[in-house]
């Protein structure tokens, strides 16, 4: 008896990615415990250089992207991080953002400020340092918290805190964080475990949206939480009208419990080039070659047929599917 092969259906030829998430490095200086097994996991042998990036921007923006986000592993280890920004900013991409775990946001939050960079998340799941070594396997709370501070003075358009919630863990932590977030003029997102990877050890400690939201409820309307539009999966809720924090809200991503597969329009791109059209499987095909030789045309045709891979979200339910256990969230940045 053989094993059937896991059919992913493909969608019929459809418009191009809008939005673009770029791994700059898959190095990372924490192995969160939803995301990596250990500091030990191994790395890519080859990533491209900043020449072979700016190929590889052109190309996506001529193959339709327009909503760019950097991550890493940890993007602020890249070294030339800030240059990378730059360069990014030579595009007229409609958004530039990135994710960090702010780490090393305290110095260089102003310098990508002034490199153009618009909007950006941070992540922190906790509060408590001790949680925060744990859950991160060493990090260190007040050099994050203090990266946090230097966000909030650069005056990016706009900050986020990412929270992913675990049970046992921090779920009891996100009243703290939502007023954590607020009083520093960021929106609070909680976000659902999911079973990608290392995040498969986590199944029975997943928090679904309605038990976070019920954790809350006091601090917000009743109305139904609502995605921004051309802005990814977050759905947000307001804060009460009645109350002292009317016009904040928090987010919610549901990525286990109500999958978003429908709307996805997204393409991941890996610091080796390696370009992913879906989150939960390692399908895709490589434009190092033709970012290398900094031909970006054919960065865009690469594009088109990664894109021809992108499942059919109509029954496709992402990071629920059995081929998201083999995927690495550091290597591609979530």
């Amino acid at each position: 008896m053989y094993a059937l092969p896991i059919l992913k259906p493909h969608r019929a030829p459809r418009v191009d990615p809008r939005s673009a998430r770029v791994s700059l490095t898959d190095l990372c200086d924490l192995a969160c415990i939803y995301c990596r097994p250990h500091k030990r996991d191994g790395y890519l042998e080859r990533r491209l250089g900043l020449e072979a990036w700016r190929s590889m921007l052109r190309g996506l923006f001529e193959a339709g992207v327009r909503r760019l986000r950097v991550t890493g592993g940890e993007p602020l280890l890249h070294p030339q991080v800030v240059a990378f920004v730059r360069a990014v900013r030579e595009i007229p991409f409609e958004d530039v953002a990135l994710t960090t775990n702010a780490t090393r946001l305290e110095a260089l939050a102003a310098p990508l400020r002034d490199a153009g960079l618009m909007r950006l998340n941070v992540s922190v799941d906790t509060l408590d340092p001790a949680r925060f070594f744990r859950m991160t396997r060493g990090g260190r709370l007040a050099a994050v918290l203090r990266g946090v501070d230097a966000a909030t003075r650069a005056g990016f358009d706009e900050l986020k805190l990412n929270v992913v919630v675990v049970r046992g863990e921090n779920d009891h932590e996100l009243e703290d964080l939502v007023r954590f977030a607020w009083d520093r003029g960021m929106i609070p997102r909680f976000l659902e475990v999911m079973p990608i990877g290392e995040g498969q050890n986590l199944r029975d400690r997943v928090v679904p949206y309605g038990e976070m939201r019920a954790r809350i409820a006091h601090l917000l309307e009743e109305a139904p939480p609502v995605k921004d539009p051309d802005r990814g999966p977050a759905k947000y809720t307001p804060a009460r009208a009645d109350g002292p924090d009317a016009g904040k809200r928090v987010g919610f991503i549901t990525g286990t419990s109500d999958t978003f597969c429908g709307g996805c329009d997204r393409l991941r791109v890996a610091s080796d080039g390696h370009l992913r059209p879906c989150l939960a499987t390692n399908d895709g095909l490589s434009a190092r070659h033709e970012a290398e030789h900094e031909d970006s045309a054919a960065v865009a045709e690469r594009v088109h047929e990664a894109w021809k891979q992108k499942p059919d979200g109509d029954t496709w339910k992402g990071c629920t599917e059995a081929t998201a256990r083999d995927v690495s969230i550091r290597k591609i940045g979530g």
